[in-house]
C-alpha cells in the first residue's frame, strides 16, 4: 500500500519496515489508551472520596474509551495496515459497527456529563436532589443502550453487502445521514446550548460575587469557583472531542454529494484522529485535577496493594464539591 506513494517523505524505507513500525506505533497508542482509562477507572472505583454522579459518568466515559483501545484498535488496525483494502462485509460492518457505538457512546455521556453541570452550575440548590445516583445509573443505561442499538443497526443495514465499498440507499443512509445525526450533529449541539447557558449563568454569578462585600459570600464564591473550574475542565474535555471527530464527519457527511472520491489513506486518517481522542481524556483529567494525579500516582505506584487507602482524602472540604474536584 505504501509503495503506491513514491512522495512518501520516509521513502528510504522499505513498505515492510514502514508497516513494521506504524504497527508498533498503533500498538503504543492503543497501549497508552487502555492504561490511561484503566487508572481513570480504579481511580473512581477504588476511592471512596471520588463516588459522586459526576465522576460515575466520567467513570461511563473511560470504561467506553477502554474498549476503544481493547476491541476497536485492533480492528483498526487489521484494516488500515492491510495491503488489500476491502475485507469481507462482516469484518467491515463489525469494525464499524464497534467504532460508532463506542463513539456514540462517549459523546452521549458527555452529553450526561453536560447536563449535570448545567444542575450544579445553574441550579446548585437543587443539584443533589436531581442529579442523584438513581438517576445517573439511568443516564449511563441509556447512554449505552442508544449506542448499542445504533450500532447493531449499522451491521443490519448493510449485512447483505458483500464488500465494504458495495453500498446500498439504507446503508448509506444509516451511515452517511441518520448515524451522524443522532451520533453527533445533535448531541453536540445540545451540549453547546448546555454550555452556553452555564457560561452565561457563571458570568452572572462571578459579577454578583465580585459586587458583594458579605462575608457570607465566601462558601458561596469557593462553591462558584470550584464549579466553574470544573465546568471549564469538562468544557475541554468536550472541545477536544470535537476536535477530534468534526473532521470524521464532514468528510462522511458531504461523501455522497461530492462528485471526487476521498482516498482511502485521507479517511484512514481522520478514523485514527477520532480513536486518538480515547487516549487525550485520561491526560486533561490528570493536567486538570490535582486529585487525579494523587490518585494515579498512588496507583502506579503500587502504595493502594501496601494497605487500605480507599478512605484517603485526595482534596480538601469534600462537602463543597458537587462534581469533580478542583
Amino acid at each position: 500500500m505504501l509503495s503506491d506513494y513514491p512522495l512518501f517523505p520516509f521513502i528510504f524505507l522499505t513498505p515492510s519496515v514502514m508497516c513494521v513500525l506504524l504497527y508498533i506505533f498503533l500498538v503504543l497508542l492503543s497501549v497508552i489508551t487502555i492504561c490511561g482509562n484503566f487508572l481513570v477507572i480504579i481511580s473512581i472505583i477504588y476511592f471512596k472520596q471520588l463516588h459522586t454522579p459526576t465522576n460515575y459518568l466520567i467513570l461511563s466515559l473511560a470504561v467506553a474509551d477502554l474498549l476503544v483501545g481493547i476491541v476497536v484498535f485492533p480492528f483498526s488496525m487489521a484494516f488500515s495496515l492491510s495491503s488489500c483494502l476491502y475485507h469481507e462485509g462482516l469484518f467491515c460492518k463489525v469494525r464499524s459497527s464497534c467504532d460508532i457505538s463506542l463513539s456514540t457512546c462517549s459523546i452521549l455521556n458527555l452529553c450526561c456529563i453536560s447536563v449535570d453541570r448545567y444542575y450544579a452550575v445553574c441550579q446548585p440548590l437543587t443539584y443533589r436532589s436531581k442529579i442523584n445516583h438513581c438517576v445517573v445509573v439511568i443516564m449511563i443505561l441509556v447512554s449505552w443502550g442508544i449506542s448499542a442499538l445504533i450500532g447493531i443497526g449499522v451491521i443490519i443495514a448493510g449485512l447483505n453487502n458483500e464488500k465494504c465499498e458495495d453500498r446500498c440507499l439504507i446503508d448509506v443512509l444509516m451511515a452517511n445521514t441518520i448515524g451522524p445525526i443522532f451520533s453527533f450533529y445533535l448531541p453536540v449541539i445540545i451540549m453547546l446550548c448546555i454550555y452556553l447557558k452555564i457560561f452565561l449563568v457563571a458570568q452572572r454569578q462571578a459579577r454578583s460575587i465580585h459586587n458583594t462585600n458579605c462575608q457570607s459570600t465566601k462558601s458561596g464564591a469557593t462553591v462558584s469557583k470550584m464549579e466553574r473550574k470544573a465546568t471549564k475542565t469538562l468544557a475541554t474535555v468536550m472541545g477536544v472531542f470535537l476536535l477530534c471527530w468534526t473532521p470524521f464527519f464532514f468528510c462522511i457527511t458531504f461523501l455522497p454529494v461530492s462528485n471526487n472520491s476521498v482516498p482511502v489513506p485521507v479517511i484512514e486518517t481522520l478514523n485514527w484522529l477520532t480513536l486518538s481522542n480515547s487516549m487525550l481524556n485520561p491526560f486533561i483529567y490528570a493536567f486538570f485535577y490535582s486529585w487525579f494525579r494523587s490518585a494515579f500516582r498512588m496507583i502506579i505506584s503500587g502504595k493502594i496493594f501496601q494497605g487500605d487507602f480507599a478512605n484517603s482524602k485526595l482534596f480538601l472540604e469534600p462537602q463543597l464539591i458537587q462534581g469533580p474536584a478542583c
